[in-house]
């Protein structure tokens, strides 16, 4: 085979090479005018060679972040070097739809890119090369999982009755507040109830309206709640609530506002009303408690004090 005619079939076969690849190939050059377009960015933009050709990159593509990118290619054209970017970082540089079955769930693709320096035979950077590779499948089942995860590791944390916190989890988070004021300083409150007389409510409605005054119970605890505080179930009809930043008096005034309003509520199950009441005990962090679960006896010392004086009733631990 004659070498001219050999030259032609290597032409021809990396022509045929850079058409069919499967990731994109794009050519800018210093103005980020296109130069090269492959057929994977033909067939993904739906746009010919010949229509993107010597066209402005983001005239074309409005959607591409043009700060972004402009940043990201100057250093490659500067310093000659070649950079990457993951999709975790910038989900996608051209916003191609998605239509592969298997990642149905995502409206576009995910895309990772390698911005390579072209170089002139006198070693200056005069266009680049952008290689765009399709990562949705990879993308979408990482964040499947995380997402996944993320759900495993509410529901590890969650009451599932009340979907208020879980001891282990509240707890936990108390130990840290704990920990931080030691260290730190400040002030924050602790608080306890339990709902009064919670025997007779299931033994009248049975555990089903047992489990109904529950539910509404959380529910008022929600709507009290600011942004920082955390509330918890502590155990059978009992509930815990972290006060952050919070000092005797901002206790007391959230605690009597809590039992107000549940005081003046009432459900209804089996179309009978169920009147609830609760008994609350409050400890503001005091640096006499040489660990956490001081200030819990504490909080739990002064409900139990509003129990055997009248219930319905709120108790600071500082008053007994």
């Amino acid at each position: 085979m004659p070498a001219a005619d050999f030259n032609m079939n290597e032409l021809h076969w990396l022509m045929d090479m850079f058409n069919t690849v499967d990731v994109g190939l794009v050519v800018l050059d210093r103005d980020y005018k296109v130069c090269i377009w492959n057929g994977f960015m033909e067939n993904h933009s739906g746009l010919l060679p010949s229509a993107v050709k010597d066209k402005d990159l983001f005239d074309l593509f409005p959607s591409i972040d043009e700060k972004w990118f402009r940043s990201k290619s100057e250093s490659v054209f500067i310093l000659n070097n070649r950079s990457f970017t993951i999709w975790e970082q910038q989900p996608y540089i051209f916003r191609f739809k998605n239509y592969r079955p298997i990642t149905g769930k995502a409206d576009h693709m995910y895309q990772n890119a390698t911005f390579i320096p072209l170089t002139t035979t006198t070693g200056e950077v005069s266009h680049i090369c952008i290689i765009i590779y399709d990562v949705t499948d990879e993308a979408v089942n990482k964040k499947e999982l995380e997402e996944a995860n993320s759900k495993l590791e509410h529901m590890s944390r969650t009451d599932a009755l009340t979907k208020l916190t879980n001891r282990g989890y509240w707890e936990e988070k108390l130990r840290k507040e704990y920990m931080r004021i030691v260290r730190s300083g400040g002030c924050s409150s602790l608080l306890m109830f339990d709902i009064d007389h919670f025997k007779k409510v299931n033994d009248e409605h049975g555990h089903r309206g047992g489990d109904e005054a529950l539910r509404h119970i959380a529910d008022l605890l929600r709507k009290t709640l600011r942004e920082t505080d955390l509330a918890g179930r502590y155990g059978g009809e009992e509930f815990a609530v972290t006060l952050l930043d919070t000092d005797h008096e901002g206790a007391h005034i959230f605690a009597e506002r809590l039992r107000t309003l549940i005081e003046n509520s009432s459900i209804y199950f089996d179309g009978k009303q169920i009147q609830l009441t609760v008994s609350i005990g409050f400890a503001c962090f005091d640096e006499k408690f040489d660990r956490y679960e001081k200030w819990v006896e504490a909080a739990d010392k002064a409900l139990y004090h509003s129990k055997e004086n009248g219930r319905n009733k709120v108790t600071a631990y500082t008053d007994l």
